[in-house]
Parts: C-alpha cells; sequence; structure tokens
C-alpha cells in the first residue's frame, strides 16, 4: 500500500476486499486508532470481528468481513464537528439520513457519530461507512 496515512489505508483494504467479495483482509499497521475504528464497525454490525496478530514488527489486524459494507473511507481533512453538526456531515458523506455511520474520535475515544450524539460530545469526524 502506498501514502502515508495508516487510516486511509486501513479503509481502502476494507473496502476493496469487500467489493471483491473476500470474506478476511489483513490490515497493517495495528495502530491503537486503527482497533478503535474496527471496534466502531464491529459494534455497529458492519464486520464479524477482527483480532490484532503480532507479527513482531508493528502487527496486523486481521478482520472478518461479512459483506455489509457497501463503501468505506476516510474523511479528509478531518473536520471538526460539534454533537448538533453531525447532520450536516451525514448529508456530505452518507447516502440517507439514519443509513451509515460517521466514524469520529473525540475525548472519550473513537466512536459512532450516533454515540458521540447521545453523550452530546463532538470530536472529529474521521471516517464514514455505509
Amino acid at each position: 500500500m502506498t501514502g502515508n496515512d495508516p487510516l486511509s489505508n486501513a479503509l481502502s483494504a476494507i473496502d476493496n476486499a469487500g467489493n471483491a467479495g473476500h470474506l478476511t483482509q489483513n490490515v497493517a499497521p495495528a495502530s491503537k486508532e486503527i482497533g478503535s475504528l474496527l471496534e466502531v464497525l464491529y459494534d455497529r454490525n458492519y464486520i464479524d470481528g477482527f483480532q490484532r496478530v503480532d507479527d513482531g514488527k508493528a502487527g496486523h489486524f486481521e478482520v472478518e468481513l461479512k459483506g455489509a459494507i457497501n463503501e468505506c473511507g476516510p474523511v479528509k481533512p478531518r473536520y471538526s464537528a460539534g454533537a448538533e453538526e453531525f447532520e450536516k456531515w451525514e448529508k456530505r458523506y452518507l447516502p440517507a439520513r439514519d443509513y451509515g455511520t460517521l466514524i469520529v474520535t473525540t475525548s472519550h475515544g473513537v466512536m459512532s457519530h450516533y454515540e458521540a450524539r447521545d453523550q452530546g460530545i463532538g470530536g472529529q469526524v474521521i471516517a464514514y461507512v455505509y
């Protein structure tokens, strides 16, 4: 993979594997941010699971796909959004209201925009998936 944005590379790898019909995809390097992003994908039922594999270097994640992702990608530049501003970003990145998920990094960790809105906290929109 090229570029030096591991999050973008991870999302591209997952998106491409899903489009090709693969059931698993390795995502490297295994960073905390990518792990947190995978946790949101799992919680929102987009993937069947994932596990970190330690290979003596940076490690990687083995992601179990379930064919539930139509499209996913990074949001660049990373926009700050208050809890009441997510709708603006939903309109920009998601195909319909309440269809898909924005992934947000907040002071309380990485979560879906639904969780952030429920908790009344804003953050940076880092990715989308539907």
